[in-house]
């Protein structure tokens, strides 16, 4: 049974305790920022070689803990020198976001990652035309650099990303101290923002018993326009594809702090089901976040290999893998969370066996709402699904 929170309208005393622990957070990340800066000038004074410690963001560099069911970060670390050819530009690069982070927090205002890459964009003094940063690329990643570096999540650097995601169900939520009401969101839904925190967002009704988690917003219009989480007293939220991390750390509270279930809808393809196990595991190069991020218990709800037949789909539906996608598929039945799953190991070679991909969107070839009025209810009737 789900857990139920209810809270009052956001009083003057709740925003003056979350505007306290915002000023505390900002004083604690100023302090880390400020100590990253004394240690490359102490550096510098003292006549030391110059430079800043990465821990790395690598597969090897990255730990399956089984017990808890997440990704975590290993303690490899690689060095950024300034006296050195081949890193002094990133060195540069990091000086620049660090010192950009810094302005941010002192002006108590956020910047998006398309913002921080102009804000530091310049052409480097003595050089014919060399800038910077050649894309935004480049600056995202000394970004998630600093991330991990500082110990400080993207948003205490007060940086958010594009918004990317929705959501719409039984709950009433209050962001930035609007209340809006999930079950009033029309056609396109409530869009979910970067900074999901509970100092941005606050629950304060949820009478919905789980959460369906799609693939990709044409899926979810149809789970919408068929108020199937009306139907089924649920929230329904997509994430465009391989989810922001905004969507994933809403998915983690909704789960974490009210106790709902999160069953995902996920195209048959070793792109589907990584993206399952990002959700459900964390990813590799966000393995520091996995505490925030990753939900072990989250559950792959379909499309299975075995649909083809045991939903009698056409032909026409298949997708031929190529040999990027089974080197794909390959990869992913040898990760360690799915290598001894037998489940698991057994739909990723019945879809190598079909040779062919489905999407979820196929599951219309049968009717236009049979994939919510059929195909879901009985998954989740018969508790079909994979862990």
């Amino acid at each position: 049974m789900a857990k139920q929170r209810t809270t009052d309208k956001l009083s003057a005393a709740e925003a003056s305790r979350i505007n306290k622990r915002i000023k505390e957070r900002d004083a604690t990340t100023m302090t880390k920022v400020v100590s990253l800066a004394d240690g490359v000038a102490d550096s510098a004074f003292k006549g030391k070689d110059i430079a800043i410690a990465i821990p790395a963001r690598t597969r090897s560099n990255t730990l399956w803990n089984k017990k808890r069911g997440i990704l975590q970060m290993g303690d490899s670390k690689s060095s950024r020198e300034l006296f050195n050819l081949g890193q002094a530009k990133q060195f540069m690069q990091t000086v620049l976001h660090g010192k950009s982070i810094k302005e941010l927090i002192e002006a108590e205002k956020t910047l998006s990652l398309r913002g921080m890459f102009y804000r530091a964009l310049h052409t480097i003094q003595g050089t014919k035309g060399e800038k910077t940063f050649a894309a935004q690329d480049e600056s995202d990643a000394i970004l998630e650099d600093l991330e991990v570096s500082l110990g400080s999540l993207r948003e205490e650097l007060h940086v958010y990303a594009k918004k990317r995601g929705t959501m719409v169900g039984n709950i009433t939520i209050v962001d930035s101290g609007d209340e809006i009401d999930c079950r009033r969101m029309g056609s396109g839904g409530y869009a979910v923002p970067s900074i999901t925190e509970p100092d941005v967002i606050q629950f304060k009704k949820c009478e919905a018993k789980f959460v369906l988690h799609v693939e990709k917003d044409t899926v979810w219009g149809r789970f919408n326009e068929d108020r199937f989480w009306e139907k089924h007293n649920c929230i329904l939220t997509e994430g465009s594809g391989q989810p922001p991390r905004g969507v994933r750390r809403l998915l983690r509270r909704l789960n974490e702090e009210l106790g709902l279930p999160i069953y995902c809808l996920l195209d048959c393809d070793p792109w589907g089901h990584y993206i399952y196990s990002v959700i459900k595991q964390g990813s590799i190069s966000l393995a520091f976040e996995s505490e925030r991020l990753a939900i072990p218990d989250a559950k792959y709800l379909g499309i299975r290999a075995i649909d083809y037949e045991r939903c009698d789909l056409s032909d026409d539906v298949q997708i031929e893998m190529d040999d990027k996608d089974i080197k794909r598929a390959n990869e992913i039945a040898a990760y360690p969370w799915f290598k001894g799953h037998k489940g698991w190991q057994k739909e990723i070679a019945k879809m190598l066996s079909n040779g062919f991909k489905m999407e979820v969107e196929s599951l219309i070839n049968k009717d236009i709402s049979y994939v919510t009025e059929v195909y879901v209810p009985e998954r989740l009737q018969k508790k079909d699904w994979l862990e």
